[in-house]
């Protein structure tokens, strides 16, 4: 239960003021403080340890329709968070409880359970996992690879944004399943992650003068299973290797700064039909259902050491604002938290 004795706290919190036409940065945001507000009837009190940056907070304080409502302006940014309660009006949650949820950028989260997605009871284990592997990126390369992708042994798979938090899990899933592996990243550096830590068995720069021929040259056998986290010109090469009856899923569209005017490419229609291929959109709250399962099987294979990943912490809120925009120009070894 709340513990009326507790001094006044001050919330330091991120909000939106300002609707951007691309990539939001800086001046899109604000940090403003004030009262923590006490929890009602089934509400909690959550001190937030930390706070997630994610690809898809663009699509979230977009003008332009997306899968949810955009971010209001004035109101606190729209993020995952894990904290502790550290005041509570709901038995389910007593004082003490990790959890992780829609907790939005700031240190305090007064909120009801609909805004909790899970406890963490992973205490062997680091509470940022639960914005990561343990988290929404774990669940998103979970049920992509054994839901919608569906690779089978021996078949080559090839994943862009392969060295990210999303990318970087769908790679080694599919080569736990004996998959060929092929990442698709933006540096010298992050091919090396990709193969030395990661375990792809090629990766590719796509920023290179020679990534056309390099990714010819890393797919001798085609592509049977494609996990697009990028869509634009990146897809457009990848296309041209595909398999008969390969696979697509497009989980990211990151390469698009803006659908206003809609975005134009090569068409391929052609190319669908003629390798019989399957394409299927991916996004993760479709299977919040499967999430515990997918937590209990992910956290097992990062005990056992199959599974590495890769963190990118910055310090405080005050990191905050350009954080997103930092996300997207690659800044980013790993995936990216804010540590309150």
């Amino acid at each position: 239960m709340s513990d009326s004795s507790a001094p006044a706290r001050t919330n330091t919190k991120t909000i939106l003021t300002a609707r951007p036409s691309g990539i939001p940065d800086e001046s899109c945001f604000e940090i403003v403080e004030e009262p923590v507000a006490a929890p009602a009837a089934g509400q909690v009190v959550v001190r937030n340890e930390y706070l997630s940056v994610d690809p898809a907070m663009r699509g979230w304080v977009s003008a332009v329709a997306n899968y949810s409502e955009p971010v209001p302006i004035g109101a606190v940014m729209r993020s995952f968070a894990a904290g502790e309660v550290v005041e509570s009006q709901h038995p389910d949650y007593p004082v003490g409880t990790k959890v992780m949820g829609m907790l939005g950028w700031q240190q305090y989260a007064t909120v009801g359970a609909d805004a909790i997605w899970r406890k963490v009871t992973e205490d062997d284990l680091p509470l940022s996992l639960s914005l990561g592997v343990l988290g929404l990126n774990g669940l998103t390369a979970w049920a992509g690879v054994r839901e919608v992708l569906r690779p089978e042994s021996g078949q080559s798979v090839v994943v862009s944004t392969a060295a990210g938090a999303v990318g970087s899990l769908v790679g080694q899933l599919c080569k736990a399943i004996g998959c060929r592996t092929v990442g698709i990243t933006g540096s010298a550096e992050k091919v090396a992650l990709c193969v030395d830590e990661f375990g792809f068995d090629a990766a590719v720069d796509y920023r290179s003068s020679t990534f056309v021929d390099d990714l010819a040259a890393a797919l001798p056998d085609g592509v049977d299973r494609y996990f697009d986290n990028t869509a634009g010109s990146i897809t457009d090469a990848v296309l041209e290797h595909l398999n008969t009856h390969a696979a697509m899923v497009v989980c990211g569209t990151a390469s698009i700064s803006s659908w206003d005017p809609w975005p134009t490419g090569p068409r391929i229609e052609r190319r669908i039909l003629t390798t019989r291929a399957r394409v299927e959109g991916l996004l993760a709250f479709d299977f919040m259902d499967r999430l515990q399962e997918a937590v209990a099987d992910l956290a097992g294979m990062v005990r056992a050491g199959e599974l590495t990943y890769r963190e990118d912490v910055l310090e405080g809120m005050s990191s905050a604002p350009g954080a997103i925009a930092g996300l997207y120009r690659g800044e980013n070894l790993g995936r990216r938290v804010i540590r309150l």
